[in-house]
């Protein structure tokens, strides 16, 4: 279990970077031999990427639901994420072997989404968290400041400050 850290942080990150969404879905709870290759797939590309910074890859968390899993991923570029999906051996190897064994009978799905965030142009919070999401793909800072409120992080003024026991409103 990951270390809960007191108080208000965000996230801080250089740059533009992608959020990268992807997923499987088990749509036919019986056709186990169709949807666990799917899933067993995810961990060594996980692996290949994290072993290989050069890639773009930054950090992924897991999503677990009772019908599949989701991964949110951070990526520097779209450029290296489209890279690695078309030249990367351990995700080119899944993605040929769910063609050929899943294509589109129904007994999984599998879904993406992209995101291209240009620098500034986000916004977060964790309060009493654990450093996860985008504050682990960069840098876990206090939420102070020009970063104490939503409109602040993207770089809008006039917010006023989060009510706290020490000046409530």
């Amino acid at each position: 279990m990951s270390k809960v850290i007191p108080g208000r942080f965000t996230a801080q990150m250089d740059g533009s970077f992608v959020v990268f969404i992807i997923g499987m879905r088990v749509n036919k709870l019986w056709a186990l031999h169709k949807w666990l290759p799917v899933a067993k797939a995810m961990n060594p590309m996980l692996q290949e990427l994290y072993r290989n910074p050069e890639l773009g890859f930054v950090d992924a968390s897991f999503h677990l639901s009772w019908r599949g899993v989701t991964l949110i991923q951070y990526w520097k570029s779209f450029e290296q994420l489209e890279h690695y999906a078309r030249h990367g051996a351990t995700h080119l190897e899944a993605w040929r072997n769910f063609n050929k064994k899943v294509g589109t009978d129904g007994a999984v799905g599998i879904y993406h989404e992209t995101y291209l965030i240009p620098e500034g142009n986000y916004e977060c919070v964790y309060n009493n968290m654990p450093i996860s999401g985008l504050a682990k793909a960069g840098r876990h800072v206090p939420a102070v400041g020009k970063r104490e409120t939503a409109s602040r992080r993207l770089g809008r003024d006039g917010e006023p400050a989060v009510p706290t026991p020490s000046n409530p409103t």
